[in-house]
């Protein structure tokens, strides 16, 4: 007699695997950036995930989950970034425990290799870390890795401190998510006419179209947050030296 494999009762309150889309350009003003949030609860493995016209970051907020991609296994532990090429399906996996990914992804024509940064490691690299006064920048995907659009990194601000000078980009559009802490921030084309002021706390994102100055406040605690980039490939501080010395009021990229 043949085997006869048992059931499963899936209760409706149970969910082991979930997407949820943040945002993209059919809800917001921006033009190529889409992001949302995977969370996992152990044990499960997903089914593979493409993205037929769009090259993809993951970032791994919380847990120890693994993507599989390329043919390759890639462990992820808190701040560590994978990169996923146009095209390329991807299999979240989670052994044990919760996980949370965030993905930002956009347009791209090109399918390039995959690359995990490691937060560890770029987080006592200097060629990677770029300090400014109360805070410091992680270049977690720089120029230097291949891609079309996307760049990205974390931000750190100490207590009580500021983004300056303000800035904003005529090539770039961004958001930041906040991982840690809470504070507040900005978004405005016209410094006289801000319409756009948060308070901003962990799990909150904000979208930056391209020409607006996006400030960020910290306050009584650090506070952390992911910045992620698409169009043209640089980071303000090192196409336009005058934000590291902080000598002008505002800049255009």
């Amino acid at each position: 007699m043949t085997d006869v494999l048992p059931a499963h009762f899936l209760p409706a309150a149970q969910c082991r695997f979930s997407y949820v889309e943040k945002s993209s350009p059919h809800s917001s003003h921006l033009q190529w950036l889409t992001y949302g949030v995977y969370e996992l609860a152990g044990p499960v493995c997903a089914a593979p995930i493409v993205h037929a016209e769009e090259e993809l970051l993951l970032f791994c907020w919380e847990g120890a989950p693994r993507v599989h991609l390329c043919g390759g296994e890639y462990a992820l532990e808190r701040y560590d970034v994978l990169y996923v090429p146009r095209g390329q399906s991807y299999r979240i996996e989670c052994r044990e425990g919760s996980a949370r990914l965030i993905a930002c992804r956009a347009l791209a024509q090109t399918s390039h290799p995959p690359y995990h940064a490691v937060w560890q490691q770029v987080s006592h690299d200097e060629r990677r870390i770029r300090h400014l006064k109360g805070k410091d920048v992680f270049l977690m995907f720089d120029v230097s890795e291949p891609a079309d659009k996307l760049i990205a990194g974390y931000t750190i601000f100490e207590p009580f401190q500021r983004s300056y000078p303000p800035h904003n980009h005529t090539d770039q559009e961004e958001i930041y998510i906040f991982t840690e802490g809470h504070g507040a921030m900005e978004v405005y084309a016209d410094e006289e006419r801000k319409s756009f002021v948060h308070s901003v706390q962990r799990g909150d994102a904000v979208t930056i179209p391209i020409l607006n100055y996006h400030p960020v406040f910290s306050q009584e605690e650090p506070l952390h947050f992911i910045w992620c980039i698409a169009g043209a490939r640089y980071w303000v501080g090192d196409k336009n030296k005058d934000f590291m010395t902080g000598k002008v009021a505002e800049l255009t990229t």
